[in-house]
């Protein structure tokens, strides 16, 4: 964890907190994480909850990485963790992973490489990014990390040629496929960041097997040395911690079969990573530089949407909100409108593959695609939206989101659906109507005369009273 406070535009690190927990460590063959692991990661994430509890909600960041999007319980352990910690938990995919590392060390390093490949190695996954300046253009996360890797090929700790092998091989066979495009003729610099490769750069420079980061001849002198020991308790070695030393061996294979593979003959490390990406991708957040914003106009205009009938909703729904500043969703949760405002551009990309049930197809994509500063949680509020702005509403998905947005995400629903039943015809002009909503009772009151010439809409709204009876809700007008 670290703590970072903004002074004359300039962040500074004024705290940092770390503990090995190794979570990958803890989900068996059946990809459940168990419960010693999860005992122990509570009890870290209790200490450092200590230390934020008092922080506003929209200055901190959590996130979950490879482990947790593999874990078939990792919703009952986020729902402990959350309580331990004070403050939400969003999962990250592998791609938006890569793209916050590739923040944190753009960030945090300052070079004048055209092209940059930037390498980070986590428990469970290892991310691979080519990026130009603070923009990452290629992106990838391969499911093999220092713990899972000597979990797998170094058991109990032993070491032999033949296990190295074995280990270097697997780990090419998942490079195979991204080998071109990640070979060295691609890229004028290579930067490593996470714990692992700042470990192999300590140890390489204090081994005297290297004395510029890490070079491929100093990874060859070090995986020599390390296999005429007969296990990783016995390595002994300047600048490796004894907290690490369990797992080093398979970041090392890792990184010699990754340089191997790619051609390369040296790499930088660097101090920034994927928590400082959070912190600067948090930063603009705070102001009015939301990266999620941009990728949802981006993948708008990617499926050729309408902009001016989302345009009409977005101040529909803006109208609608401004009106009900007192109830408790919206008054508690400043996020409901600006996800109101995400899924009015996306809800038609759907049409792209089908008009009819289009709004699965666009629900679909974006919950499964891959969208640039959204998290899965996130991902799945704008889904649930999208899915339910027509027809029938599906229940089920709302009992499906994460607290507090299973029970804000119906109402929300609702402004939307009506929003998008004004604008049906998509060239009509808002009336000054007034809306109320008391618990499950919906009331919209329109100027005296105007739905008799708008007799459509009146049918519409005549039809939504049934959609909304069925959701058990109660909508009158």
């Amino acid at each position: 964890m670290i703590i970072c406070s903004l002074k004359d535009g300039k962040l500074q690190t004024i705290d940092r907190l770390k503990e090995m927990v190794r979570l990958a460590a803890g989900l068996n063959q059946y990809k459940y994480l168990d419960q010693e692991t999860q005992d122990k990661a509570l009890a870290c994430l209790e200490r450092f909850g200590q230390r934020i509890n008092n922080f506003p909600p929209n200055s901190v960041r959590i996130v979950g990485t490879n482990t947790l999007r593999q874990a078939k319980n990792a919703e009952q352990f986020i729902i402990k963790a959350e309580q331990a910690l004070g403050h939400p938990i969003h999962i990250v995919s592998g791609i938006e992973e890569a793209r916050l590392i590739y923040q944190g060390v753009a960030h945090s390093l300052a070079s004048n490489a055209n092209n940059r490949f930037v390498m980070d190695i986590g428990g469970s996954s290892t991310e691979y990014i080519i990026g130009q300046h603070d923009m990452a253009h290629i992106k990838e996360s391969l499911n093999m990390g220092c713990v899972t890797v000597s979990q797998n090929f170094f058991k109990n700790g032993a070491l032999s040629k033949k296990a190295f092998k074995k280990a270097s091989l697997f780990v090419e066979q998942q490079l195979e496929p991204f080998q071109a495009t990640f070979n060295s003729k691609n890229f004028d610099e290579a930067i490593g960041a996470s714990g692992s490769l700042k470990a192999i750069s300590s140890v390489l420079q204090a081994s005297g097997f290297s004395n510029n980061g890490i070079t491929l001849e100093g990874m060859e002198k070090l995986v020599s040395h390390l296999l005429t020991q007969g296990n990783i308790e016995q390595v002994h070695l300047p600048a490796l911690s004894i907290e690490r030393r369990p797992v080093f061996i398979g970041a090392v294979a890792i990184v010699y079969a990754t340089f191997k593979t790619l051609n390369i003959q040296q790499m930088t490390v660097s101090d920034g990573a994927l928590r400082e990406g959070l912190v600067h991708d948090l930063l603009g957040r705070i102001y009015n530089e939301d990266i999620r914003s941009q990728t949802s106009q981006i993948i708008a205009e990617r499926y050729h949407t309408d902009k001016r009938h989302s345009d009409q909703l977005k101040e529909t729904m803006r109208y609608m909100v401004a009106q009900l500043d007192n109830h408790p969703y919206f008054s508690d949760n400043p996020s409901c409108l600006q996800f109101l405002e995400w899924a009015a551009e996306l809800h038609e990309i759907g049409f792209e593959i089908a008009h009819n049930h289009y709004q699965k197809h666009s629900a679909y994509i974006v919950e499964n695609g891959d969208m640039a500063g959204f998290s899965k949680q996130d991902q799945q509020i704008l889904s649930c939206l999208v899915r339910n702005h027509r027809k029938k509403i599906s229940l089920s998905r709302f009992s499906d989101l994460h607290a507090p947005w299973r029970q804000h995400a119906p109402v929300m629903t609702i402004i939307f659906r009506l929003a998008s039943l004004l604008h049906r015809n998509r060239h009509s002009i808002r009336p000054d109507f007034k809306i109320n909503i008391d618990d499950k009772d919906i009331t919209l009151t329109f100027p005296e005369q105007w739905l008799e010439q708008a007799p459509l809409t009146q049918a519409d709204l005549k039809q939504e009273i049934q959609y909304l009876k069925q959701a058990r809700f109660k909508l009158s007008f």
